[in-house]
């Protein structure tokens, strides 16, 4: 098949690459050489290559920094994606958008539905909101993946900032009220490759199997990288300062992709891969 990736030298764009680039024809967008808020740009550029796939994975992901510069983050989060999907519509192709557990405002009782009603209470959520919209509007064959703090080995992650402040520290603190599911990305690709052999194009949350609250993520790190001596202090999230509030219940239910058997490894154990490929310990 041929797939072009955007955002391919993110943490997901790196993932998928390495999962696709050996069995499939890749085109690989990222900047400066290629901007999707630059519609004639990215447009000739998708149909020069002609794709069966698009994987959007491009985005403004920093949450704060959506907050402090909202008019950047709905230009590449939402018209930069309405470009994208204009130029799938132009060739023909599928495309999958990689969309955020962050356009449910976190006041559920229970885990996420993809038939659930979106409610996005911050910028980065309604910015990502409006690239659903836009997939929708523009598209007839398209996937719609949701997911939730989503970790690679490169990149400055959660991971990584308790590990380093452990090290530094005598004690981490830590909000025990922001609650979901800790996602790594080749899990997540490996998701995404199966769906597209599907054709059941739709919505879909995939993250690692299991709950955890930001607490408890941080104890379970701490304990798999020999750290379990450091203490983490439990705090909330209005203790805790930050530019943007996230949701802070916003698990998601993988109810369709587990329909059609593609389900994600329990978190803990994504986690323990991560932290021996990554020599934490």
């Amino acid at each position: 098949m041929r797939i072009a990736i955007t955002g391919y030298k993110g943490q997901l764009g790196t993932a998928l690459k390495q999962l696709l680039e050996v069995q499939h024809e890749l085109f690989l967008i990222d900047v400066p050489m290629f901007d999707i808020t630059d519609r004639n740009n990215i447009g000739h550029a998708i149909a020069g290559f002609r794709p069966d796939f698009v994987i959007h994975a491009a985005a403004f992901t920093n949450v704060d920094g959506c907050a402090r510069e909202p008019d950047k983050a709905y230009l590449v989060n939402a018209l930069g994606t309405q470009n994208v999907a204009l130029a799938c519509q132009r060739v023909g192709a599928v495309m999958v958008f990689i969309s955020t557990n962050e356009v449910f405002d976190g006041k559920a009782s229970s885990p996420y539905l993809e038939f659930d009603r979106t409610n996005p209470t911050n910028v980065y959520g309604r910015s990502k909101w409006a690239g659903e919209m836009y997939t929708q509007m523009l598209l007839q064959r398209f996937y719609i993946v949701r997911t939730a703090w989503l970790y690679a080995r490169q990149g400055n992650n959660f991971i990584e900032k308790i590990i380093r402040a452990a090290d530094e520290r005598e004690a981490v603190s830590v909000v025990t009220d922001e609650v979901s599911s800790p996602t790594y990305a080749p899990d997540l690709a490996l998701a995404i490759v199966r769906l597209l052999t599907t054709d059941a194009f739709g919505i879909y949350h995939f993250t690692n199997a299991g709950i955890c609250s930001r607490y408890d993520f941080a104890v379970e790190i701490l304990k798999q990288s020999g750290r379990g001596h450091i203490p983490v202090q439990p705090i909330t999230f209005e203790q805790y300062q930050r530019t943007s509030t996230p949701p802070l219940y916003a698990p998601l239910n993988n109810f369709c992709g587990a329909a059609l058997g593609i389900t994600l490894r329990p978190w803990q154990e994504a986690l323990s891969e991560y932290l021996t490929g990554g020599n934490h310990v």
